[in-house]
């Protein structure tokens, strides 16, 4: 459970995430937080993640400070070991760097709470969250609710492999028509969501999109 309830703010837009990932709405507290909740949302190495988690104890603050989230992980597939968790701050590089003496003392405190705990705290900042990985997550959410029939998924298996295609080809070895194009691409994009189908997410999506056959994280090279 969240150890600090995130108040209404007038300043900054608050709200709250749906993730598949947790059993319960996560509250954000900035829109930037919320960019960073879906990226872990459609990390295949992150297992779950918990906004406002623990109260680092700070001396001469009587509330402590609670970073934004703490991310777990799943076991590595060859060692079967799961990697140290992260405590994770989210900040605009301008609050930073206007606040760099004001947040130096929380952050050393929070990195030694945290390595007690046998953890790592980082900061993350836009730079690391506002990238083409997370503009092409928010186009492929808007299908989220897309649920392909079963024959339609395996008629799109059925058009690739494990090399890469462009979603133009599959859809001209799929459609005959304009409205079936229509019907068609939806489910591709559905399937780039459920892993049927993966595409280089870092790479910003264009008038094509390369598309392979799912079945591990790893896009094709």
């Amino acid at each position: 459970m969240p150890v600090r309830k995130i108040p209404k703010n007038h300043l900054v837009v608050t709200g709250s995430y749906s993730s598949r990932k947790n059993a319960e709405i996560d509250a954000f507290e900035s829109l930037l937080e919320k960019d960073y909740f879906l990226l872990l949302d459609f990390d295949p190495a992150v297992h779950s993640f918990e906004p406002q988690p623990v109260r680092v104890p700070v001396p001469g603050v009587p509330r402590g400070y609670v970073p934004d989230v703490l991310v777990r992980y799943h076991p590595d597939a060859v060692s079967g070991q799961e990697p140290k968790r992260t405590l994770v701050d989210v900040k605009h590089t301008d609050d930073l760097a206007r606040n760099a003496d004001k947040y130096a003392f929380k952050f050393d405190c929070a990195k030694r709470f945290a390595e007690e705990q046998g953890w790592e705290f980082k900061i993350v900042d836009q730079r690391q969250i506002r990238t083409p990985r997370l503009a092409n997550l928010k186009f492929l959410r808007a299908y989220r609710n897309t649920s392909p029939a079963v024959a339609d998924i395996e008629r799109v298996l059925d058009c690739v492999d494990e090399n890469p295609r462009s979603h133009h080809q599959v859809l001209d070895q799929l459609a005959q028509t304009e409205d079936d194009r229509l019907h068609w691409l939806p489910v591709i994009w559905s399937m780039l969501l459920s892993g049927h189908l993966v595409t280089d997410l870092d790479v910003p999506f264009g008038s094509e999109v390369l598309v392979a056959r799912g079945g591990d994280d790893t896009w094709p090279r």
